[in-house]
């Protein structure tokens, strides 16, 4: 074959799988909601539920909370002092200063290796430099903790709780000096999540 028959192949291709995904995108089926997510004052610190997810967290003390009015809905904690950019709506990553966690639920059955394709998939979408992935433990449920570093984002840190039909995920970003910092304190964090 001449390498102007395989170059318009792979064109074409490209053209289908990009079709199929935006026709896939714009039809998948969202069952959560911004409004599913309620942000609580209580005497022992701010409280975060999705009832319908079955999800509760503490926000670290003095961390400040802001619903995300996305899909299915997320919310962003901040540590004191952060420094976040936005820019139509959303967050400008890497962010400069402090550190931030948001949390986000999908309706969705996978598995963990599913997870990890998908995961693997978005990242390599954004420009990946480097990943990892590992197991952990989360109040007694499996989870699969990504450590990933993208050219315009800079390092994060994912955790994914897949369970039945739901995926439960919590990312972490941090200012240029505040990486340890900020890891504590999301271990912490993550030590407060509760599935029900």
């Amino acid at each position: 074959m001449s390498k102007k028959i395989v170059i318009l192949i792979l064109i074409f291709v490209l053209i289908l799988g990009a079709g199929g995904f935006f026709y896939w995108w714009e039809n998948r089926e969202i069952k959560g909601s911004p409004a599913d997510w309620v942000i609580k004052e209580t005497p022992e610190g701010t409280i975060v539920e999705n009832k319908k997810a079955g999800l509760t967290l503490k926000a670290p003390a003095g961390w400040g909370t802001k619903k995300m009015e996305v899909e299915e809905g997320a919310i962003l904690l901040s540590s004191s002092g952060a420094e976040i950019e936005w820019r139509d709506g959303k967050i400008v990553l890497p962010i400069k200063k402090g550190c931030m966690t948001q949390s986000n639920v999908l309706y969705k059955k996978m598995t963990p290796e599913q997870v990890k394709d998908e995961a693997r998939a978005s990242h390599f979408l954004m420009g990946v430099k480097s990943e990892e992935f590992k197991e952990r433990s989360i109040n007694n449920y499996r989870a699969i903790e990504n450590t990933f570093d993208i050219q315009t984002l800079g390092m994060n840190i994912g955790v994914y709780i897949p369970l039945e039909n739901i995926i439960y995920s919590f990312y972490l970003n941090w200012g240029p000096n505040d990486k340890e910092n900020c890891i504590q304190e999301f271990n912490k964090f993550l030590e407060t999540v509760q599935l029900q």
